[in-house]
């Protein structure tokens, strides 16, 4: 079982809140889009060009299935969600939204490839919120603001998973 699992939009800092707590827990780091990436031999973003959506969100629930699997803390891609057998299984684990305002999200995104926000990334990070907030709240044990430094978010991080554990 995951000892924590992050959930969000892309740009949320879920990759490297989920390093700074692995570190501090002396445990596994786990991405799911990096799990895709050693499964598919290719950039996940590449993938997704290729094989369509669908394709890309079934390779996605078997990183997950692998990831949770771990003592690790877990980053998941954006998307994960959208999959209902992923909400099941998120909604058992230790998860936690991050979320911040868009215009922190443009900020952080700078020049990475994401495919679902190639044309217009604000207008299709706007709809992506729309459509996936219920189910983020839905599988999450608490929404952290991620705006903030690293050190910052990861602190509300482990505050909320504190309290969880009591």
């Amino acid at each position: 079982m995951a000892r924590l699992v992050l959930v969000g939009l892309p740009a949320t800092g879920k990759t490297a809140v989920a390093k700074a707590l692995a570190d501090a827990w002396g445990c596994a780091y786990v991405d799911t889009d990096a799990l895709v990436e050693e499964r598919v031999g290719c950039p996940a973003s590449q993938y997704l060009r290729r094989h369509g959506e669908v394709a890309f969100r079934d390779q996605e629930l078997d990183a997950l299935r692998e990831a949770l699997a771990k003592d690790a803390v877990v980053s998941t891609g954006g998307g994960i969600v959208t999959t209902p057998r992923a909400r099941t299984l998120l909604t058992v684990e230790p998860t936690y939204w991050l979320d911040c305002e868009l215009d922190v999200i443009m900020q952080r995104l700078g020049e990475d490839d994401r495919p679902l926000l190639a044309d217009d990334p604000r207008s299709a990070l706007e709809r992506l919120r729309e459509q996936r907030s219920a189910w983020y709240l839905e599988v999450s044990r608490a929404r952290i603001d991620a705006s903030g430094t690293l050190e910052q978010v990861t602190r509300r991080v482990l505050d909320a998973a504190q309290k969880d554990e009591k």
